[in-house]
C-alpha cells in the first residue's frame, strides 16, 4: 500500500494547535503524527487524536449525505435526502418561521467544534448577520470570563508565550488539568524542573501533573480568589510587594489591597480547606523566584465567583513585581494574532438593534417559552449543546419540542443531531482549507486538505454559501471562496506574514506572532498593559462599566446550596470536551471520583454504578473512590 504524509493542522479545542503529519493511503487516512511544523508542539500530539482520528473520519457515525428526520426528536430516525430537497426545506420552514415571528426567532446555536477561522464562524455569520437572526453571546459557556478578567486587568494584550515557562524558576499551574489539555505546557514544565525549578499546582483534584509538582494546594472548588487574597496578603506582610513596581504600573492597589485583606491566611485556609504554611510558602517561594511563570486554566470560571479568582490570580505576579524579565503570565494568546474579525464575519451587515442571547440561557429560553419573541429555528453547527450545555434537562425538553425547527451541521452524528429535522454534513479539518491562530501560543498556521471530500459532505463555508444562495442574498461577499475569506480573517500587510498573503502562508511551517521588535511578547519589556491608564488595573471600570459597580474589585460570595457534593468536570485524555466521545462508547462512561470518607457515609462500594445529579440533569456512571478528590467533592471527566 504506497502512502504519502500531508501536512496538516489540530483544529480542536485545545490550546497547543498543534501541527501534524497525515498519513494518508487510498485518499483515506491510515496514520496521524506530530509535525515539527510548529516549535512549540514539536512532533508530539496527543494520544486521542493519534489514535482516533481516522476513526472518526472514516466510521459509521459519519454524516456523508442530507438527512430528513423520520421519527420523534431525539429518537435518531432519519432518511436520506437530496442537498435540493435539503436547502429547499429548510428555506420553507424558516421562511415560515420568519413571516409568523420575524427574522429574531431564528438563531444560530453553535460553539468551538473545530478552532480554524473559516470553519468556526465566517460565512456562516454572514449569513445569519443578513437574515437578521437573533445574535448568540458564545463566550459565557467557557473562556469568556477568563478573557474578560484578563483584558479588564492588562487589556488586549498577549502574555508571554508558553514556551517561556521553560527557563522559569517557579511555574504555577493554576485550575489547568495540563497533562490533558495543554500537553506542550507540561514538557515545558519538566524540563524547567530539570533546571531546577519549583512547580506548584492548584487544583480540587491530584490531577496528574500535580504528581509532579512541589507543592500541590487542593483548595475546595470556587475559593480561589480567597486564595489569591490571601497570598497577596502574605507578601504584604513579609515585605515581598514591589512597591515601587507597583507605584509605576499599577492602578487601584489601595483598594484592591484593602479587599484582599479581608481574607489574611489563617481566615482564608479555613475557607480554603488548606494549611496555612503551605499559603505562606506559596508566598515565599514567589517571592524569592525569578522568573515566575503562571499558567491560569478555565477551571477557575466555572463558578460563581470565577472571573474574580483569575482577576485576584493574575494580580499576584504585579504586585511581586515578576512581570518582564521576572516572569509573565501565560494567557491572552489570541491577542498575539492580526485577526480582522469584521472583514470576516460581516456585523455591518445586521440590522441594527438585533437583539443578543446568552449562551448559557438557550434550554430555558426553547423549554419554557419565556421570550416575547419566541426562538422557532435553529442552527446547530460546530457543538454538540446536548452533551456540552449545564442546563441538560431544559436543553432537551426545548429541542423536543416540534414547534421549534432545528437544521443540524455536523461532521458525526451526535445527541444533539438526534434531535435536529434536517442533518446537512459537514466536512472535517482534514478535508479543507483554513487558517488557524490559537488562544494558548503564538504561531499561525495554515492548512490545505490531505484528503478530498467525503461523500457529499462540504465545508462550513460551502454550507452557508449554499443557505445564502437559496435564501437570494445577493451580495457579493457571499460568493468568497475560502482563499479569499482567509485573505479577509488575517491582516494581510502584517509585517509578520513574511510577504505571504494569508492565504498562500506555507503549510509546512507557522508564522511566528513576535512582538514588533521580533522578540517574543513580554509585558514590561516589549509590550505594555492596554488598559484605559495603561497600567495594570486591579481596580478596573472597564469591568464595573460592563458588569456593574460591584465588578470593579475581584469579590467573593459563599455558594449557598443545599446539595451535599460540589462537581468537578476536568478535561479528558480521551476527548476533547464531546468530539471522539461517541467512539469510547463500548468502554463505558468515566468513572465518578469519590473521597472513601463520602463513599462510606453513603455506604457505597468502589465500581458500583451511582446516579449523580441535581435540578439541572443527571448522569450515571461507575463509581471509583479514591483520594484524589477532597472530602465534599467529586470529579467526572467532560464531554461523554
Amino acid at each position: 500500500m504506497k502512502t504519502i504524509e500531508r501536512p496538516s493542522v489540530c483544529t480542536y479545542d485545545c490550546p497547543d494547535t498543534c501541527s501534524l503529519s497525515v498519513v494518508v493511503a487510498d485518499e483515506r487516512i491510515v496514520k496521524v503524527k506530530g509535525s515539527k511544523a510548529n516549535p512549540f508542539t514539536d512532533g508530539v500530539i496527543c494520544d486521542k487524536v493519534a489514535h482516533d482520528t481516522a476513526a472518526m473520519v472514516h466510521g459509521p457515525l459519519r454524516l456523508l449525505q442530507p438527512m430528513k428526520r423520520t421519527g420523534p426528536k431525539g429518537s435518531g430516525r432519519f432518511e436520506r435526502i437530496s442537498w435540493e430537497a435539503a436547502l429547499d426545506a429548510i428555506y420553507e420552514r424558516t421562511r415560515a418561521v420568519i413571516d409568523r415571528w420575524g427574522p429574531q426567532a431564528v438563531m444560530p446555536l453553535n460553539y468551538a467544534g473545530p478552532h480554524g477561522m473559516l470553519a468556526y464562524d465566517s460565512m456562516s455569520l454572514r449569513f445569519f448577520h443578513q437574515l437578521g437572526a437573533t445574535h448568540l453571546s458564545r463566550r459565557p459557556l467557557c473562556g469568556g470570563i477568563r478573557a474578560e478578567a484578563w483584558s479588564g486587568t492588562y487589556g488586549a494584550v498577549p502574555g508571554i508565550p508558553p514556551e517561556m515557562a521553560e527557563d522559569a524558576k517557579l511555574i504555577v499551574v493554576w485550575g489547568n488539568n495540563a497533562t490533558a489539555c495543554n500537553l506542550h505546557l507540561v514538557r515545558c514544565m519538566s524540563r524547567a524542573k530539570k533546571k531546577g525549578a519549583r512547580v506548584v499546582v492548584i487544583d480540587p483534584k491530584r490531577i496528574k501533573v500535580a504528581e509532579q509538582a512541589d507543592l500541590h494546594l487542593a483548595l475546595k472548588p470556587g475559593t480561589d480568589v480567597l486564595l489569591a487574597f490571601a497570598v497577596a496578603v502574605e507578601l504584604e506582610r513579609t515585605g515581598a510587594i514591589d512597591l515601587r513596581f507597583v507605584a509605576d504600573n499599577v492602578l487601584g492597589y489601595d483598594a484592591y489591597m484593602a479587599r484582599a485583606r479581608e481574607w489574611p491566611p489563617e481566615r482564608a485556609a479555613a475557607e480554603c480547606g488548606l494549611a496555612v504554611g503551605d499559603i505562606r510558602r506559596f508566598a515565599q517561594w514567589i517571592a524569592e523566584s525569578e522568573p515566575v511563570v503562571l499558567s491560569i486554566g478555565n477551571g477557575l470560571e466555572r463558578c460563581r465567583t470565577g472571573g474574580s479568582g483569575i482577576r485576584a490570580a493574575i494580580a499576584i505576579p504585579a504586585l511581586a513585581g515578576k512581570l518582564g524579565a521576572k516572569g509573565g503570565i501565560v494567557l491572552g494568546a489570541g491577542n498575539a494574532f492580526p485577526k480582522t474579525m469584521a472583514k470576516l464575519q460581516r456585523p455591518d451587515l445586521a440590522p441594527a438593534g438585533t437583539r443578543t442571547l446568552n449562551i448559557l440561557d438557550i434550554g430555558r429560553h426553547l423549554a419554557d417559552d419565556d421570550l416575547d419573541l419566541p426562538l422557532r429555528a435553529l442552527f446547530i453547527y460546530n457543538h454538540n449543546p446536548v452533551v456540552v450545555h449545564p442546563d441538560q434537562n431544559r436543553m432537551k425538553r426545548g429541542l423536543a419540542r416540534e414547534d421549534v425547527f432545528a437544521v443540524g451541521i455536523e461532521v458525526v452524528m451526535t445527541d444533539s443531531m438526534a434531535y435536529c429535522d434536517i442533518l446537512l454534513p459537514a466536512a472535517t479539518h482534514f478535508e479543507i482549507d483554513d487558517l488557524y491562530g490559537a488562544y494558548g501560543q503564538h504561531w499561525l498556521q495554515r492548512a490545505a486538505p490531505v484528503i478530498p471530500l467525503q461523500g457529499e459532505a462540504v465545508a462550513n463555508t460551502e454550507v452557508f454559501r449554499r443557505l445564502a444562495a437559496r435564501f437570494g442574498f445577493d451580495d457579493p461577499c457571499f460568493l468568497a471562496s475560502d482563499a479569499e475569506l482567509m485573505d479577509e480573517a488575517i491582516d494581510p500587510t502584517d509585517p509578520r506574514l513574511d510577504g505571504f498573503a494569508p492565504s498562500r502562508i506555507p503549510t509546512d511551517r507557522a508564522l511566528a506572532m513576535n512582538a514588533p521588535d521580533g522578540k517574543p511578547f513580554v509585558l514590561f519589556d516589549n509590550i505594555r498593559p492596554a488598559t484605559p491608564s495603561g497600567k495594570v488595573e486591579l481596580a478596573s471600570d472597564t469591568l464595573a462599566g460592563r458588569w456593574g459597580a460591584a465588578q470593579r474589585l475581584p469579590g467573593w460570595r459563599a455558594l449557598a446550596s443545599s446539595e451535599p457534593l460540589m462537581l468537578i468536570t476536568p478535561a479528558s485524555d480521551r476527548r476533547i470536551s464531546s468530539s471522539f466521545g461517541g467512539l469510547h462508547l463500548p468502554q463505558g462512561a468515566p468513572p465518578l471520583l469519590m473521597h472513601p470518607a463520602d463513599a462510606a457515609n453513603r455506604g457505597l462500594k468502589d465500581g458500583q454504578q451511582v446516579r449523580v445529579w441535581n435540578a439541572l440533569g443527571e448522569v450515571v456512571l461507575p463509581l471509583e473512590i479514591t483520594d484524589m478528590v477532597r472530602p465534599g467533592v467529586v470529579s467526572s471527566e467532560k464531554g461523554a
